[in-house]
């Protein structure tokens, strides 16, 4: 997993309430076996007409929000089933950072595995970064988030932050344990697992 540090973008508004994740990734492509190439789907029943042609008013088909990297959203982001393809998606499609009001807890969780930021900010707040036209840059070392008119600080967990700023996935988080995981085995007469 990529270490997260900064990430300077315009913002891709989503004024949307209650997106499950099978809105954002529909349960018909889930039959990909890895990580990637998910991007495609993202919110396919909303971006492609029934001739799988864009549509041209859906935001993620507007080719000003093409280079994007922060998805602005609203309440109950991520709300559904726990399936970890939506967080898939939104990476392979190029986001790095999601904001909004509030998020479902599993989804939230999703989003560190695999190395996306979700931040969760008051809703009068994200009123006014959703609304922002030039770029801001959202920073997890100094937890803030710097527009043309405002810094705003963010709450994380520590844990979470270190996560990110690390690049630790569940393997290289247990991996730091080597040690410890190994004099236990030693002391217990279990085979090595490491």
């Amino acid at each position: 997993m990529k270490s997260f540090t900064k990430v300077k973008s315009i913002v891709t508004p989503f004024d949307q309430v209650n997106v499950d994740t099978d809105q954002i990734v529909p349960k018909q492509f889930l039959k990909l076996i890895q990580k990637s190439g998910f991007g495609k789907y993202l919110f396919y029943n909303w971006r492609y007409d029934s001739n799988e042609q864009p549509i041209s008013d859906f935001v993620l088909n507007d080719s000003k929000y093409q280079n994007s990297k922060i998805f602005v959203t609203r309440d109950n982001f991520g709300c559904g089933s726990s399936r970890e393809h939506a967080v898939w998606a939104l990476q392979d499609f190029g986001f790095s950072v999601i904001i909004a009001p509030s998020f479902s807890d599993i989804f939230y969780s999703n989003c560190f595995k695999n190395g996306l930021l979700p931040i969760q900010l008051d809703s009068k707040i994200v009123d006014s970064i959703m609304n922002s036209n030039s770029e801001i840059e959202v920073d997890l070392e100094s937890q803030t988030i710097t527009t043309d008119f405002q810094t705003i600080s963010f709450e994380i967990d520590p844990h979470k932050k270190k996560v990110l700023l690390e690049g630790l996935d569940d393997i290289l988080l247990t991996l730091e344990y080597e040690n410890k995981i190994t004099d236990f085995e030693k002391k217990s007469n279990v085979p090595s697992v490491l």
